[in-house]
């Protein structure tokens, strides 16, 4: 099944070229806390909706579920080959428990996106401030990878 995997990754990556993926859905993975399914969609060339249906290992786990407005600087970082962007922005997340609960997202991250190639990569901070059902502090960590349709 890995071999699957990797070898129908391998196909979509080569059969696509793009020069940046400043536009277009990005559907991947997001591992870290939350691990699961993550999803971007470009909304201009420095603004996107980034979210995730996901696994949270905390407590006794549950379903994550999170959408956030993001903000793409690309001025900072300046790589040789491909683009980078430092990424900040504010959002909202539901995790599905016995007791679940709704919070404010503020996610903080870095995205890195391949030259000539579909695909993103990123690493993220997220400092959460759950409202319900009680007022508490987390904060979650992740990397991911998409590739843009």
């Amino acid at each position: 099944m890995r071999r699957l995997f990797s070898a129908a990754l391998f196909i979509l990556i080569v059969s696509h070229s793009a020069t940046a993926q400043h536009s277009g859905i990005g559907v991947g993975l997001i591992l870290g806390e939350p691990t699961g399914i993550s999803v971007k969609n470009w909304l201009n060339s420095g603004h996107s909706l980034n979210g995730a249906a996901a696994w949270s290992f905390v407590d006794t786990g549950a379903l994550h579920v999170h959408i956030d407005y993001v903000f793409h600087n690309f001025d900072l970082i300046k790589p040789e080959v491909g683009k980078m962007a430092l990424y900040y922005g504010l959002g909202g997340r539901l995790k599905l428990t016995t007791d679940s609960r709704l919070g404010i997202r503020v996610p903080v991250g870095l995205n890195y996106m391949l030259q000539d190639n579909p695909l993103d990569l990123f690493l993220e901070l997220v400092p959460m401030l759950d409202l319900v059902p009680a007022t508490s502090f987390t904060i979650n960590a992740a990397i991911g990878i998409r590739y843009f349709f």
